[in-house]
């Protein structure tokens, strides 16, 4: 596999081929690509609301009516669609829980080493929680890096996605109960195979020149 290769070929599918679905296994290395994302600090403030069945892509798409009634059709003809949510807070008990959780898996093999990584992580959570306080900006940061990666993984398993923003988010806090676990939503991506009709499969990828991107120094 070679990634440029994957990244050159990943595009915004406009229109989904309803008939063909994803296999378990598939469905497993989705999730598993949403958990294993990078993110700031290890912080991981997110949760996902997926669905891979009429029922549950119905309710997604809910929010998209009215003016975003557009998007409405990629969510229902997916094969499986996620709702990004972010957390609504950070507080210092939800970072003891991520302690306790990286000491459960192996990354911390002492309370000495314990003790050191919750300063470092309390320094930096604190840069956002006080100084800038900017702590749901930066959780939503995370959230986009962790669906950048989530984009670019899907295309290298052969998968065709869109990422939704133009979804009413109110819609999915209330039909899914986010707001009493803590949770907003942010976006939704819809994961599957393209149409043969979609027109946007066929048009060539547009972006700046390196010369527009790159500073070398």
């Amino acid at each position: 596999m070679n990634i440029i290769e994957v990244a050159s070929r990943r595009y915004s599918t406009k229109k989904f081929d309803s008939s063909r679905l994803l296999t378990p296994e598939q469905l497993s290395d989705v999730k598993a690509l949403l958990r294993l994302s990078p993110s700031s600090v290890n912080s991981q403030p997110w949760h996902f609301v997926i669905s891979d069945t009429a029922q549950g892509k119905a309710r997604i798409a809910k929010a998209a009516g009215g003016q975003y009634v557009a998007n409405e059709s990629k969510i229902l003809d997916a094969a499986f669609s996620v709702v990004f949510c972010v957390k609504t807070d950070f507080t210092d008990d939800y970072l003891e829980a991520l302690l306790e959780q990286e000491q459960q898996d192996g990354r911390i093999d002492s309370e000495e080493m314990k003790a050191k990584v919750r300063k470092v992580r309390a320094f930096y959570a604190d840069l956002h929680r006080v100084e800038w306080q900017d702590t749901q900006c930066w959780m939503e940061k995370q959230v986009y890096l962790n669906m950048g990666a989530f984009l670019l993984g899907v295309g290298a398993m052969g998968l065709d996605a869109v990422p939704i923003e133009g979804v009413d988010t109110a819609i999915l806090d209330a039909e899914f109960g986010l707001t009493k676990q803590g949770y907003k939503a942010l976006a939704v991506v819809a994961v599957g195979y393209q149409a043969e009709n979609d027109f946007n499969a066929k048009l060539p990828k547009s972006r700046w020149p390196e010369s527009m991107l790159f500073s070398e120094v």
